[in-house]
């Protein structure tokens, strides 16, 4: 039986760009009757509610968006997601990270590559991937906080070559030029990039149809599948809903909630139509409700 899911993160209300990726994502389970679950991924407490994702499930109820199942919830699973990092400490996969953001910004910027702060998650210069062991020991002893990274080339060499298959049946290889990304972040533990690839082998997840705005994770995720020993599986990257000016929408740029929509009167038929016209393979253009 195939599986997918839709996972939205509860850090605010539901948007239309959210609603437009759960709806293709609804579309593909009915296409090629599969199973749709839903998981709530709220690991980050610093942003997420409990609040938020109440409405979340309301929302979604409203669009007509139906799900099989439990609803999965990161925040009940966090014992797996420390298991699972301990096993890639004890693997000598990962390593301790002492930099704070203006740390690698400061290295980036005299390096020549990237001169912005908000770049910084993609790029990391490898600063403490050389530290030797008696000075990661004693940076720890001293109460330094510090993320996990993993070393790309460590786990690539321990698995040899992989790659992921996306729903065209094409093999995109995963090279040594991914970032060395935080698995174990310094606040909350974990890492989104940890907790997706365990919440969607626990699940029995076959297609993940996400937004292609999570093309470029996808190669961390599948090496994370091969060293941990978790099923992979076949990716569907969906083209964004775009503003008028061909940016994403999304929270930051004013895309508006679906609370905001119901509010003014909207039908959740009409923001479905609004919302159909293509199947995800080219942007499609928000310009609002007439």
């Amino acid at each position: 039986m195939q599986r997918t899911r839709f996972a939205p993160s509860p850090t605010g209300h539901l948007h239309v760009g959210n609603a437009y990726s759960a709806l293709l994502c609804r579309q593909w389970a009915e296409d090629n009757e599969a199973e749709l679950l839903l998981r709530i991924e709220d690991i980050d407490f610093n942003r997420c509610r409990p609040a938020y994702a109440a409405d979340l499930i309301d929302d979604l109820r409203w669009l007509g968006f139906e799900w099989q199942g439990d609803i999965r919830y990161q925040s009940r699973h966090l014992d797996e997601y420390a298991q699972a990092l301990k096993k890639l400490k004890d693997d000598g996969l990962v390593y301790p990270c002492f930099c704070t953001r203006r740390d690698i910004q400061r290295e980036i910027e005299a390096a020549g590559l990237a001169p912005h702060l908000e770049d910084i998650p993609e790029i990391y210069p490898g600063t403490c991937r050389d530290l030797g062991q008696s000075e990661r020991d004693q940076k720890i002893a001293d109460g330094m906080p510090c993320a996990w990274r993993l070393d790309v080339q460590a786990a690539l060499a321990s698995v040899g070559d992989i790659g992921w298959r996306d729903t065209g049946g094409r093999l995109h290889p995963v090279t040594a030029q991914l970032n060395d990304a935080v698995i174990g972040r310094k606040d909350i533990g974990f890492s989104y990039h940890l907790a997706v690839v365990l919440d969607d082998a626990a699940q029995g997840i076959t297609h993940v149809i996400r937004g292609d705005d999570l093309i470029s994770s996808t190669g961390l995720h599948r090496l994370l599948q091969a060293v941990l020993g978790l099923s992979s599986p076949v990716y569907l990257h969906h083209a964004m809903l775009l503003d008028t000016r061909g940016e994403r929408l999304a929270k930051r740029n004013g895309a508006p909630s679906l609370r905001e929509i119901r509010t003014s009167g909207v039908s959740a038929d009409t923001l479905r139509r609004l919302l159909s016209g293509n199947a995800g393979s080219a942007p499609m253009i928000w310009t609002g409700i007439e």
